[in-house]
């Protein structure tokens, strides 16, 4: 059984619900196959005397209870008449709606189904950052009107680092050791620092998709880790040419096969050339969008000026595209690319593109929204970060080479604290904290 942080997120959602009387409902939104539907199967079975799962794929017919008067006692009552045996105990019920957006009512309902305190109610869905506008497939119904102020919620991603280590066998009190050496002067030892690169080349190869962890944990055979992954890619295409909008479904196709491409080039900012020669964002801007909704890639914009917000500085037309899921990167990649990297003797363009995607992938599941910074034709910082109400620049480098973007922005704009991350043990030089890959779980 994997150990996921959003099930910490269940139980404050839960408690919030008891002892402070919220009347929202929870939608967990994420890409396809992060474990969504299972997490939350697993809560509703530990944390409630009751669970029920309507799955609106699975179980088309269920549709019906949501037919007609939606206040939440004719949906309950409906609830009783549709389903055998279903057992509702106040205080201690949670209803599980599953793919809501083929189940337009359902939606709507969640306001009337939130107002009422007597059972928790969960919903999720693939594809839900989609605008219903963008959407392609017969079965996906539009709600009459969506529930604002009666949902919260959370995105679920694929396993993060330190949920890796814990399937890997890693317990909390390990990591934290390991998490001293970031304020420390000292560096990680050599044996450890060793050890912990290793694990990490191993998480870019097999990556966070449940599936694939919980074969590799049992299995520890990165052949059964590609083929799995190839299925989920393969997923991922059928998931384009069923929900992409008409003419959209070939050319957000094209926009996502031409991200590692992209991403193995010395220019890492996404080029419409690359997808098709002389094409421009009035062609692909939308299907970059919808990438972007499907949370099947990460966005990072360059910023005009390192100011909060960044936001407000981003430039629009200027970004960088990371595939949503390393380990997803490397399958695609190929074979051999997996190897070289756990072997540590890949080497090129690609290889810089693994490490941008593995950092980027690791900053936006702790919560960051993804920038960088190139003031000019020859420097660029990978990364910058809004943290305690400044900018701290992040640059990758997949080996140790020189600081020369990193150096020249503390010397502009002289944050408090900066951060450059390698493939070597730890180190301070002035404000510049010197880390290798896997400390990024800390920052």
């Amino acid at each position: 059984m994997l150990k996921r942080k959003v099930y910490s997120e269940l139980l404050k959602w839960k408690e919030k619900r008891k002892n402070n009387k919220l009347k929202k409902c929870l939608l967990i939104k994420g890409a396809r196959q992060v474990g969504k539907s299972f997490i939350v199967r697993e809560f509703g079975n530990k944390e409630y005397e009751s669970f029920i799962n309507i799955d609106f794929f699975e179980q088309k017919s269920l549709k019906q209870i949501f037919a007609g008067a939606l206040t939440s006692e004719e949906i309950y009552k409906r609830i009783t008449a549709n389903i055998p045996n279903v057992k509702l105990v106040p205080g201690s019920t949670l209803l599980f709606l599953d793919e809501i957006q083929r189940c337009g009512n359902a939606r709507t309902a969640l306001k009337f189904l939130a107002e009422d305190m007597r059972f928790d109610v969960i919903a999720s869905g693939s594809l839900l950052g989609l605008s219903y506008g963008e959407e392609d497939d017969d079965e996906v119904e539009e709600p009459a009107s969506i529930p604002v102020g009666y949902e919260n919620q959370i995105t679920m991603y694929s396993l993060d680092f330190e949920e890796f280590l814990w399937a890997y066998g890693y317990n909390d009190e390990t990591i934290e050791n390991l998490r001293q050496y970031l304020t420390s002067d000292k560096q990680v030892p050599k044996s450890i620092h060793e050890k912990f690169e290793e694990i990490f080349r191993e998480y870019m190869v097999v990556g966070g998709m449940p599936e694939v962890v919980m074969d590799y944990v049992e299995n520890k055979d990165f052949t059964r880790v590609n083929e799995i992954q190839e299925d989920i890619i393969s997923l991922y295409h059928d998931d384009i040419s069923k929900h992409a909008k008409g003419k959209k479904k070939q050319l957000v196709r094209k926009c996502y096969d031409a991200v590692p491409i992209q991403l193995a080039k010395e220019l890492k900012k996404f080029q419409y050339s690359t997808v098709e020669k002389g094409q421009t964002r009035r062609k692909y801007g939308g299907s970059i969008q919808w990438l972007k909704d499907s949370s099947l890639v990460n966005v990072c914009y360059n910023v005009s000026q390192p100011l909060i917000p960044l936001m407000a500085n981003a430039k629009e037309e200027q970004f960088k595209l990371y595939i949503n899921d390393t380990g997803l990167l490397t399958c695609i990649y190929g074979f051999e690319t997996k190897r070289a990297i756990l072997n540590n003797t890949i080497k090129g363009n690609a290889k810089g593109g693994i490490y941008e995607n593995i950092i980027s992938e690791c900053l936006v599941k702790r919560g960051y929204k993804l920038y960088y910074y190139k003031p000019d034709d020859n420097h660029e910082l990978e990364f910058l970060l809004e943290n305690d109400g400044e900018i701290v620049p992040l640059e990758v480098k997949a080996g140790n080479q020189s600081s020369v973007s990193l150096n020249n922005f503390i010397n502009d704009f002289k944050p408090h604290v900066a951060y450059k991350l390698i493939s070597n043990r730890n180190g301070t030089d002035g404000v510049k904290k010197i880390l290798p890959h896997y400390f990024v779980l800390f920052i």
